[in-house]
């Protein structure tokens, strides 16, 4: 499961957070493999802004179930820091920490300049390089126990990411281009892309990875990942009532508009589209999974086949009605019991 922990109108951040805790146990006990949370900021709409941070929150009240990113965006942090955050969480739960990593800002472009230090392309032209030293400061392909070293200015210098476990989290690359399939391939790196985006190219990207894939210790074989939106309700009608909120959203986003806090399905309802607009929602919505469960778990069993993906992350997307309480989603939460029922049963 992938939670970008919307928030609505009328919420806190903590009863989002509340709610997405919530949720994680609810996965947890239901049989799901993985949660993953993002990295967005400057966003009003959305608190999963510090994966880090979070992993440990969500994760209390689970026994089983792995936390990661989906994904840290690696050129706003020094890798060194992300290995020792990621270490740490290691420490904490053994065998459950995934670090995802991409390229991308995760935010508008002044806040990417605020947070690489003023310098807007700080971190993507060593990304290559920081994706290495982060998976070797982590042990992963190797010793979790040993240092790395390094030169800086002609002197040697042994490094690692403390405190240490005696693990190693896993380590996947996300992208929605050529550049991170070719990447994750060279470097040997199960590989996701950002399909919940809606961008285009996923053929091309699966192809390319997998014919240019260099085994590693690690991976000794490509591994891929395929997010997928999903909303699931009794009725198709009601399920596309659900999507409302997020459709809202995602056009917003596309065309520039301010990002609010996310409508509920009332307020949804009732958004004055344009005609462009509504044609923009339509073609985003084309491409998510909205119906009921049987349905969309046969399409979503179609679509893995189709691609010949090795995993499925369900991004859940529906949204809350007015009298939902405020620190929990409901139809969230609704959507996967009900394709847990069919996917997992």
């Amino acid at each position: 499961m992938l939670d970008l922990i919307p928030v609505r109108t009328g919420q806190t951040s903590r009863e989002a957070l509340l709610a997405s805790a919530a949720m994680a146990r609810e996965a947890d006990a239901l049989g799901f493999t993985r949660y993953w949370v993002a990295e967005h900021h400057n966003m009003n709409a959305v608190a999963s802004s510090v994966p880090g941070v979070l992993i440990p929150f969500l994760a209390q009240g689970t026994s089983r179930i792995r936390f990661g990113s989906g994904g840290v965006m690696l050129p706003n942090h020094a890798a060194l820091a992300i290995a020792e955050q990621f270490a740490l969480l290691e420490a904490m739960l053994p065998g459950r920490i995934d670090l995802g990593i991409g390229r991308a800002p995760g935010s508008d472009p002044v806040t990417a300049y605020l947070l690489r230090g003023g310098a807007q392309q700080a971190g993507v032209d060593t990304f290559e390089q920081d994706v290495t030293l982060a998976q070797a400061l982590l042990g992963i392909g190797g010793d979790p126990g040993e240092s790395v070293g390094i030169s800086i200015s002609g002197r040697p210098y042994d490094l690692r990411a403390t405190p240490r476990g005696e693990s190693s989290p896993d380590l996947w690359l996300l992208g929605s281009s050529d550049y991170s399939s070719a990447l994750a391939a060279r470097l040997g790196l199960p590989y996701v892309f950002a399909n919940h985006f809606g961008m285009p190219g996923l053929e091309m990207a699966l192809a390319r990875y997998r014919a240019e894939y260099q085994p590693s210790v690690a991976y000794p074989e490509p591994r891929t990942l395929l997010p997928l939106n999903v909303v699931v309700a009794p009725t198709e009608a009601e399920a596309v009532e659900l999507a409302g909120p997020q459709l809202v959203q995602m056009v917003r986003l596309r065309t520039g508009a301010p990002l609010g806090p996310q409508l509920s399905v009332e307020e949804a309802a009732a958004y004055p589209w344009s005609d462009a607009e509504r044609a923009l929602a339509d073609q985003v919505r084309s491409g998510w999974f909205v119906g009921e469960a049987g349905d969309v778990a046969a399409r979503l069993r179609e679509v893995a086949e189709r691609h010949g993906v090795d995993e499925i992350m369900l991004s859940p997307v529906a949204g809350v009605r007015d009298g939902d309480p405020r620190d929990a989603a409901p139809s969230r939460v609704a959507t996967l019991r009900a394709l847990a029922r069919k996917l997992l049963g």
